[in-house]
């Protein structure tokens, strides 16, 4: 039986400045997010995912289509009607964690619920819920400068969870964790997409984190393309050494019955020009990769 949508985003375009000095920050983006699935968004730094996220939990607004959560279209909404809703139907997770440093654990977890009325009373019954499911217990009374990396992050975690918000949106949650905290925090998430139904859209460039992901959408030039994580290679520019996602990549030729990849136009003309030049010390140098460069995740 199909799941119930709870995110449906319909042709968003973002654009920032007009003439010569326009860009198009977000490219006729269209998704949907059905409860319990867990949709991480990849690409590239400056690619448009935090613009996207922004837009999607109603901090920012489209310069045109428009966004449904649980089927209330937000974006037609006035500024003053959206604090409401991003307090009962969106939880935000940040790379920074953002605590407020004068309130305790709980007292930090508890905070949304004071945006809803009545919702405070019945919301510290859940704290104390999710403080044991956190594993938070001991720290319960600390202040967030006690609090180690992963902790501060689980804190954000459990203060996302506190309205019971349908959707679930974060920021690069891995970003200043090590490599552990990075990934028990991604099976807390993906916990909670499956046990209680929340839907959750985890932007990253974190490789580390796809196996955990029902879908992995690719952002780059504010364009999105859905992909399966298991079609998923990097290949190595032969010119100049980058990594480029041969998913996406758009300049490439063939030299001898081998394909080759590149990050710019600048490195396929050099190429072009003398390929025995970077042949000859390619793919050697990439640990016995596939004749086209081609690095498994």
């Amino acid at each position: 039986m199909k799941e119930k949508v709870v995110l449906c985003a319909e042709n968003l375009v973002k654009t920032f400045g007009s003439g010569h000095t326009e860009v198009r920050a977000v490219d006729d983006i269209s998704l949907s997010l059905e409860a319990g699935e867990l949709v991480l968004v990849m690409g590239p730094s400056g690619s448009g995912k935090t613009t996207l996220l922004s837009i999607l939990g109603g901090l920012l607004r489209p310069s045109s289509g428009r966004v449904l959560i649980d089927g209330t279209d937000i974006s037609a909404m006035d500024e003053s009607q959206l604090p409401m809703i991003r307090a009962r139907s969106v939880g935000f997770i940040f790379q920074a964690f953002n605590l407020l440093d004068a309130l305790t654990v709980e007292e930090n977890i508890l905070f949304p619920a004071r945006l809803i009325r009545g919702g405070y009373g019945e919301a510290s019954k859940r704290a104390g819920e999710l403080i044991e499911r956190l594993k938070l217990g001991p720290r319960r009374n600390a202040l967030p400068h006690t609090l180690s990396g992963g902790e501060k992050q689980r804190v954000a975690i459990a203060r996302a969870l506190i309205n019971k918000p349908p959707l679930i949106l974060a920021d690069e949650p891995t970003g200043n964790l090590d490599s552990v905290s990075g990934q028990e925090v991604m099976m807390i998430l993906h916990d909670i997409a499956k046990d209680e139904g929340r839907s959750i859209i985890l932007v990253t460039h974190d490789p580390r984190v796809e196996d955990v992901a029902d879908r992995i959408l690719w952002l780059e030039d504010g364009g999105l393309r859905d992909r399966k994580s298991e079609q998923h290679s990097w290949v190595r520019d032969p010119v100049c050494g980058m990594r480029v996602d041969e998913w996406t990549a758009e300049l490439s030729t063939s030299h001898e019955g081998q394909s080759y990849y590149f990050c710019a136009q600048r490195c396929l003309e050099r190429f072009k020009a003398d390929p025995q030049r970077y042949v000859k010390d390619f793919p050697g140098d990439q640990g016995g990769a596939a004749s086209s460069g081609a690095i498994s995740l």
